[in-house]
Formats: structure tokens, sequence, C-alpha cells
């Protein structure tokens, strides 16, 4: 029997837009994978946001169901490295991008796709962390692996009220780190000082138009989500040793510097891309995520909502009106 579920569909309409609409699809539906999810929860990010506008850069065919995280239990297995009722997490690669993602109630991927699901962790809080937490665990790690300590100063962290800014920002806290974080929302400052922030400055003091090439040292690293001047503002203000580490572009794709950062201050910049990361790597993120860098108070970082919220909450955060993650209860 072709069992139906249920799943965010994303449909172009005849005057060439696109609308979201929860729909029943059958398992026939799913691409051929090695192994067949239950998806339990789920969570919101940009690109799902992207996708659900038919933007052709995250997604090219339509109908098309969005997700690009997902946390279930395996439901059959053609690979001997998982068997029915293993909890898994699934993200990147091409998971709800051209590949129908996890806003369903099912999915199917390849095995390479997938990461056990930690001791100590929920499928829940897996989904709190989603591709945003797991990117900001990249982003630390990088700046760890390269000396950056809470000894050598405060940490910037930039676009933090979304998720990778907001999981950093906990993540930071939790292991020492004191955490100066950038908003151009002023209502979220209660927000970052209950998940961690010591320290909260407006946009605009991050935007440097003096065109000097170095600033006061102020910050011992950078996780930036925005890129542009910001990032630029960001690079220059690092203290000796300093690193910064890139993961966004929403403000821009240019970076309007010099040298001299690199040169005189022997700072580094490290570009994140989680969606390729090696398995490897990626267990090693996931382990940590559910062991030392669990924030204390995870309730603090989320709202959760169902998969009938989604299409409302995606246009929430395209028009920038969210505050920390979103996660979508997908299965009883």
């Amino acid at each position: 029997m072709d069992q139906k579920f249920k799943a965010l569909i994303v449909s172009a309409t005849e005057e060439g837009k696109y609308s979201c609409n929860i729909s029943e699809k059958s398992i026939s539906d799913l691409p051929q994978g090695d192994v067949l999810v239950k998806v339990h929860f789920s969570a919101l990010n940009y690109k799902d946001a992207l996708s659900s506008t038919g933007n052709k850069g995250v997604t090219k065919n339509y109908p098309h169901t969005p997700g690009i995280d997902a946390a279930g239990v395996v439901e059959e297995s053609n690979d001997p490295a998982f068997k029915a009722g293993d909890k898994v997490i699934v993200t990147s690669y091409d998971l709800g991008m051209n590949t129908s993602g996890g806003l369903a109630e099912y999915i199917s991927v390849p095995a390479a796709w997938i990461v056990p699901l930690p001791e100590g962790m929920t499928m829940q809080e897996a989904m709190i962390h989603g591709t945003a937490g797991f990117t900001a665990g990249m982003c630390i790690n990088a700046l760890c692996n390269y000396g950056v300590s809470p000894e050598k100063g405060k940490i910037l962290v930039t676009g933090s009220t979304g998720g990778v800014g907001t999981l950093a920002t906990a993540i930071l806290s939790k292991i020492g780190f004191r955490v100066t974080t950038v908003t151009g929302k002023p209502e979220a400052k209660e927000f970052l000082t209950k998940i961690g922030a010591d320290e909260i400055v407006e946009r605009e003091a991050l935007d440097d138009q003096s065109g000097r090439p170095l600033l006061k040292s102020a910050y011992a690293g950078v996780i930036d989500t925005v890129g542009g001047n910001i990032l630029a503002t960001a690079l220059k203000s690092l203290t000796y040793g300093g690193a910064a580490a890139a993961c966004g572009l929403v403000a821009s794709p240019q970076l309007p510097t010099t040298v001299f950062p690199f040169i005189l201050r022997g700072n580094a910049l490290f570009g994140i891309d989680s969606a390729e990361c090696p398995m490897i790597l990626r267990k090693e993120i996931w382990h940590k995520l559910a062991n030392e860098w669990k924030p204390d108070h995870p309730d603090d970082l989320f709202t959760e909502i169902s998969l009938e919220e989604v299409p409302q909450r995606l246009e929430l955060m395209l028009a920038g009106k969210l505050i920390g993650k979103t996660v979508v209860k997908i299965c009883p």
C-alpha cells in the first residue's frame, strides 16, 4: 500500500506566483533514497522561506516540499548502517532544496546524509539546533581551533536574533566566553540578554564609514552572518591573533576591506560551509552540541509550532520579524 502523509507543498500558481499549502503526498512521490525516515521535528531556515517563494537559486522545480532540517526515526533502510527504529538527524546536502524536505511526515534520503542522534540529545533538541546551530558550532569550532579562548577577549556575534546568531550566543556563553551581540531590533535586547549576551550594540555601531584600514582592537573573535561592511568593520576591530568566522551574506556578499587586519594583526578569516561538511567533522560537532556545548536553558531559544502554522511563519521570516529559532513538530 502506498502510504499517504501530510506535507507542506509549494506550488506555482497560474499568475506566476507561489503558494504554500498543507496537503497529502505519497511515499512513492519521494525520491529513491537508501533510508526512509519518519520525521518527528523540523526547523525553519531562511532557505526554506526562499524556497517557499519560488527562488530558483534554492529550488529549481515545483511543486516542492521545503525543509532543510529533519530529525526522526528510521522506518526502512537499504543500508546496513541504519535499521528501523534508529533515531537520526538529517541536515545539509540537498535536503529541502531540490530533494523533498523535512516539512513533511516522511523523507527519503541517501544514507550518507544521515547522522545518528547523539546520546544526550532529544530529537526536539536536535532541531532547536538544526542547520543554524550546526553552523554556529562549526564557527565556534574554527575559532577555538585557531586558539581563540575566553581569556583572550570578547566574541562578537552579528545577526544575533537569527538562528545562527541565537545559537552561537547561547553556546559561547555556555563555554565561558563574553559575548557582544549586534542587532537592529531594539525589542530583542531582553531576549539576547536572557540567552547569554553580555553586551548588545546597535547595528550602526558596526558599520564604520571612516575608511580607516584598522580600528581599535575590541574582539578576540567574530561570528558573522551578514557580510558586507559589518564584517569589514568587525575584521578591523579584531585583537592581535584574533579570527572571524563568516557564514552568511544577508547584508551583502561584498567585503570592502584591506589586507591590514591579516598582515599587521595576524588575524584570520574562516569561511564556514555547513552544507558539504565532511561526515567525520559533522559527527564531532553534533557530539559537542549534545554534550559540552548544550545550552543551559534551551527553552529560551525557540518557539515550537505545528506544520499547519508554517506558511504564516515563513512570511514573518521573510519580513524579518522573527527572533530566535522556530521548531516544527511534525509527528506526535
